[in-house]
C-alpha cells in the first residue's frame, strides 16, 4: 500500500497558533479512511500512510505533532516503528498513540516497553478516540514548548559562555609579563582562572630600578561582573594614578585610599588585596593587607614566614587605616602572592589541601628554578583535588630576589 496524504479544510490549532498534525499509519484502508475523516472533523491536519516504512519515511519529512499507529502492519510493525523513533535523536520526542485490537495488559505492556506513548483500541468510541488525540497533542505541545525553551536556553549559554571567555581573555591580558622585573629581580606567574570566572588579578608596579610594587586582589563573588570590577581597581594601582591619588609609594597609604575609593556596593561585593613594595637597594620588604591571606615568604635558609595580618577587606568602613609591615629580603629569598582558590581545592572526601600542605609542595621543590616551583605547586594541588578544573580561580606569583651578577 503506497502512502497517501490529505489536508482538512477546517484546522485545529495548537496554543501558538499552529496548525496541529497527526500523521494516521495503518494498512487497512477502511479503518485508516474512518479514523482520518474523524481526525479532520475534529480539525486536525492529516496525513495518512499505508505501512510502517511509509509512515516512518512520513514521520521524518512532516514532523507532525502525534503519530497515531497500528500494531500490525507489513514492512515495519508498530513496535519496531517505535524502537526506530526512539532510536534517532532527531525523532526520539515524536509522540505515539499505538492502536491494536487486541487489548491485553502485556500486549500493552510490550508496547510501551518498545516506545509507544499511548493505546488506542480499535474498537473505541468516539470520545475515547477525541480525548486520547487531545491527550496526545496536549503532551506534544508541552515537549515541543519546552524543546523551544531548551533551545533558547542553549543559545543564551553560548552567549554566556563568549562572554566569559572575551572577559577572561581581557582579565590575562592585564597581567605582568614574567621574567626579569629588574636585574636583580625575577617573577615568575599561574593564572587558572574557573568555569565561573572571579575576581582574582595580580601585577606588578615599577616605580624605579630599586622599587617595585606587587601586588594580589580578588573581587568577592565570581562571573564577568568581579572580574571586571578587578580590572577597574587595577586602573587604579597603576604607578600614575597611585601618585596622584595616594602621593605615596607606602602600601598601607595605598590601601588606606584604596578603601575610601573603593566602597561596597548595593550588593554588599567588596575587595581584599595584599600590596608589598620591594626596595631592591635597601633589601627590605613593605606590606599591608586587607582581608587578604594569600603570602608568604621563604627564605633561602628554608623557613617560610606567611604575611597574614586580621583586618577588614576594603570598603567596610571608609575610617579604618591599613598599616605597614616591613621584613628583610636578600638574594635568594622568594616572596609568593597567591589566591586562597590554590589552597582552599577539595579533594574527593571535601578535605580542603590547606596552607600546611602549600608549604609542603613549595619546601619538596627546595631551591629549583623558580617557575619550576610555581608549575610544581599548581600540579601539586591538581593532584590534590584530582581533576584539572579548580572550583575558584587560581593565582601564584612569585618573585625572587637574585644575586647581582647571576645569570638566568
Amino acid at each position: 500500500m503506497t502512502p497517501m496524504s490529505a489536508i482538512t479544510t477546517t484546522s485545529r490549532n495548537s496554543p501558538d497558533g499552529e496548525v496541529q498534525t497527526v500523521l494516521v499509519v495503518d494498512d487497512e484502508p477502511t479503518a485508516r479512511i474512518a479514523l482520518v475523516a474523524r481526525l479532520k472533523r475534529l480539525g486536525y491536519r492529516v496525513i495518512e500512510a499505508g505501512d510502517g516504512k511509509a509512515g516512518l519515511e512520513a514521520l521524518r519529512r512532516e514532523r507532525p505533532d502525534l503519530t497515531i499507529l497500528d500494531w500490525m502492519m507489513p514492512e515495519l510493525d508498530g513496535p519496531s516503528f517505535c524502537e526506530q523513533i526512539r532510536r534517532d535523536p532527531e525523532l526520539l520526542s515524536s509522540q505515539v498513540l499505538m492502536m491494536t485490537s487486541h487489548d491485553r495488559p502485556e500486549q500493552i505492556a510490550e508496547g510501551l516497553a518498545r516506545g509507544a506513548d499511548d493505546f488506542l483500541s480499535k474498537a473505541a468510541s468516539k470520545y475515547e478516540i477525541t480525548a486520547r488525540v487531545q491527550a496526545g497533542m496536549r503532551t506534544a505541545t508541552l515537549i515541543r514548548r519546552l524543546e523551544d525553551v531548551t533551545e533558547e536556553i542553549r543559545k543564551k549559554q553560548e552567549v554566556l559562555e563568549r562572554e566569559l571567555q572575551s572577559a577572561a581573555r581581557y582579565v590575562e591580558s592585564l597581567l605582568p609579563i614574567p621574567g626579569r622585573l629588574v636585574p636583580s629581580v625575577q617573577m615568575v606567574h599561574a593564572y587558572r582562572p574557573s568555569l565561573g570566572l572571579g575576581g582574582d588579578l595580580f601585577n606588578v608596579v615599577p616605580w624605579s630600578e630599586n622599587l617595585l610594587g606587587l601586588y594580589l586582589l580578588d573581587a568577592s563573588g565570581h562571573g564577568v561582573s568581579s572580574a571586571l570590577r578587578s580590572a577597574s581597581f587595577s586602573t587604579f594601582l597603576r604607578k600614575d594614578n597611585l601618585r596622584h591619588h595616594v602621593g605615596s609609594t607606602d602600601p598601607g597609604a595605598i590601601l588606606t585610599e584604596a578603601n575610601k575609593q573603593f566602597p561596597l556596593t548595593e550588593d554588599g561585593n567588596y575587595f581584599t588585596i595584599i600590596f608589598a613594595r620591594l626596595d631592591v637597594h635597601a633589601q627590605k620588604l613593605s606590606f599591608a593587607t586587607a582581608g587578604h591571606n594569600g603570602a608568604f615568604l621563604h627564605r633561602r635558609s628554608g623557613e617560610i614566614s606567611w604575611l597574614a595580618r586580621p583586618n577588614l577587606p576594603l570598603g567596610f568602613d571608609s575610617s579604618t587605616t591599613y598599616l605597614t609591615e616591613e621584613l628583610p629580603i636578600g638574594p635568594g629569598d622568594r616572596l609568593y602572592l597567591l589566591s586562597d582558590g590554590l589552597y582552599e581545592v577539595p579533594d574527593s572526601n571535601g578535605e580542603l589541601w590547606g596552607q600546611d600542605r602549600l608549604e609542603k609542595a613549595v619546601q619538596m621543590f627546595n631551591r629549583r628554578p623558580l617557575e619550576d616551583i610555581v608549575s610544581g605547586t599548581i600540579a601539586e594541588a591538581v593532584r590534590w583535588q584530582g581533576h584539572e578544573q579548580f572550583p575558584d580561580d587560581v593565582a601564584l606569583m612569585g618573585v625572587e630576589c637574585i644575586e647581582q651578577g647571576s645569570h638566568d
